[in-house]
């Protein structure tokens, strides 16, 4: 009775020393491959409370992209575009003079202003309809001044207005007139009416054509 006695808790102090082994085993495996937290996963770049270290590991690149893309708003060739956050892009094709007057214009031949036609392409590269009302021109000499006068010419008129569905492109037309005195040379202001007063108003250097 003794032999089995001292058998028994020799197998009951074995069986306790292994669990106990195996069980610190299996933490300690658990904790060494546990998986690292991805590098995009759940990192706020916009939240105020972001660490440092992980704002520059994560942001960092994101906020230059960024600045990058805001140089590109001034100092815009026609023919270059430029694309708002809602993806709406825009670009300045060409400003023509006008020459083809008609009664229902409201404008005249002034010999002492150069009236021109300005076309403007608008895509629609994002996912919801854009309001076209919303877009406006403004438009300056670019050599020593001056501000050009709005005006329209019925010919063949495309108006900004109406409204762009996504993956739709059009041309519109925009009618203007800037006295001789100021040159041919412009900057072509495209605003936008929006409540986010950060939006970018991309500026087009050309010349008025014709």
């Amino acid at each position: 009775m003794r032999v089995r006695a001292t058998a028994a808790v020799a197998a009951m102090l074995l069986a306790a020393l292994t669990a106990c082994g195996g069980g610190g085993s299996d933490n300690s495996s658990a904790s060494k491959t546990k998986k690292p937290t991805s590098k995009k996963e759940k990192v706020d770049c916009a939240s105020q409370t972001v660490d440092q270290a992980e704002w520059m590991e994560h942001c960092a690149d994101e906020a230059s992209t960024d600045s990058d893309s805001e140089v590109t708003s001034t100092g815009l060739k026609f023919g270059e575009s430029h694309t708002w956050p809602d993806g709406l892009k825009v670009s300045v094709v060409e400003a023509k003079k006008w020459t083809t007057f008609t009664d229902e214009d409201f404008a005249e031949d002034d010999p002492k202003a150069n009236e021109f036609r300005v076309l403007l392409k608008l895509e629609n590269t994002g996912k919801k309809p854009v309001q076209l009302d919303e877009v406006s021109t403004f438009i300056e000499g670019a050599t020593n001044g001056g501000e050009a006068a709005f005006t329209e010419f019925t010919t063949d008129s495309e108006p900004l207005g109406g409204r762009l569905a996504p993956g739709v492109t059009a041309t519109k037309t925009d009618d203007n007139s800037l006295e001789t005195k100021y040159g041919k040379k412009i900057v072509v202001t495209v605003q936008r009416n929006s409540e986010n007063f950060d939006l970018d108003f991309p500026e087009f250097n050309g010349e008025i054509t014709g």
